[in-house]
């Protein structure tokens, strides 16, 4: 899991992210990770079109998506 977080840091690419909400719903975000902390992420989140604060141990799975992040866009 973290060498693609780190690659989405490092491309400015674009995964596709599983992990349980504070409410335990499991929820499938796309993200692009704008910094890797030591429990946790701060990424863009292409659903609610913010900077978004994930935790590590609530992440189920992290997998490519395609496509490069376009700034400005």
């Amino acid at each position: 899991m973290y060498p693609l977080l780190l690659h989405s840091v490092q491309q400015k690419e674009k995964v596709i992210m599983v992990y349980i909400d504070q409410q335990d719903n499991i929820t499938q975000r796309t993200v692009q990770v704008v910094t890797i902390k030591s429990d946790s992420i701060l990424a863009f989140c292409y659903f609610r079109k913010e900077i978004r604060l994930f935790h590590l141990d609530q992440i189920l799975s992290v997998g490519k998506s395609s496509g490069r992040v376009r700034y400005g866009a």
